[in-house]
């Protein structure tokens, strides 16, 4: 079901609802995706309501009269509209991807509003961690008997020296998935007509993160955390999201075998079980 609210600028962003039981509001990566690469994340609606937003400029939300507000930090204000609009107290949040900055700037900013943090193939920049040599090559050499590893491995090198060819991106996409098959194929060729590049300029630019603020706010959060990694995903490598979920005293740490970036396409009955456990742990676990 497709539903709509406004932002505080009077912006009119759009949500998807799927599912039964108490909400989850899942925050789409990108950074500036539409919620619709999200899917189901691999049938989790049988265990929750999952509430899927529209980053304002994506998917059926309009693009707001001000471009700066597609900051992370600015973005902030259209989480804590719609859990106005939906009439809750405290969020249960999910955060994929470049959505893991937004789940931590709420977080800072409305640390009274946030219950469960699930936290799936996090980026880094909300909390100042970088990712080394050692973490990306750990992941990259776990592929090297697949087929596309050749051409994915040398338009990897060309993006890291900065020197990256315009097809380098597709070329290393295999590099996110956990099985480069059809249905990886079909989901990352969907990206460019969800993705809006102008927001996820923005969406990073100066002022948007604060690592300080954020690491204090994690530390300081009583609610439980999931730290999910792929164990071969090269954007969020399980040897760094082993680091973040050492920032949080309530962090469980998971490292789903054979994921990529979208570990519910991998393996969804096993993403959905840890995420749905998770959720579903007394507050005291």
């Amino acid at each position: 079901m497709i539903s709509t609210f406004a932002g505080i600028d009077g912006t009119t962003l759009a949500y998807r609802t799927i599912g039964v039981g108490n909400p989850l509001v899942c925050l789409p990566g990108g950074p500036m995706r539409d919620s619709a690469y999200l899917g189901d994340l691999g049938g989790l609606g049988a265990h929750r309501t999952l509430v899927l937003p529209d980053p304002r400029g994506t998917g059926r939300s309009e693009a707001p009269a001000d471009v700066s507000t597609y900051r992370c930090d600015r973005m902030v204000d259209d989480v804590e509209a719609l859990r106005a609009h939906l009439g809750l107290d405290r969020l249960d949040l999910l955060g994929h991807s470049a959505g893991a900055n937004l789940a931590l700037a709420y977080l800072t900013r409305h640390p009274d509003r946030v219950g469960r943090l699930a936290l799936i193939n996090p980026s880094i920049r909300a909390v100042g961690l970088e990712t080394t040599a050692a973490q990306r090559q750990e992941v990259i050499q776990t592929r090297a008997d697949e087929p596309w590893f050749p051409a994915a491995a040398a338009a990897l090198e060309s993006v890291l020296s900065g020197q990256a060819d315009p097809g380098a991106r597709q070329a290393i996409a295999p590099f996110f998935y956990g099985r480069w098959d059809e249905t990886a194929r079909a989901h990352q060729a969907a990206e460019d007509g969800q993705r809006n590049d102008e927001a996820a300029r923005v969406f990073s630019s100066e002022g948007a993160f604060d690592p300080p603020a954020s690491r204090t706010a994690l530390a300081a959060h009583r609610g439980p955390v999931l730290l999910l990694a792929g164990a071969v995903d090269l954007a969020a490598p399980p040897g760094l999201v082993a680091r973040f979920a050492e920032l949080s005293p309530r962090a469980t740490l998971v490292v789903q075998p054979g994921a990529g970036h979208y570990p519910w396409l991998d393996d969804a009955e096993g993403f959905t079980a840890t995420v749905a456990a998770f959720l579903a742990g007394s507050d005291g676990a």
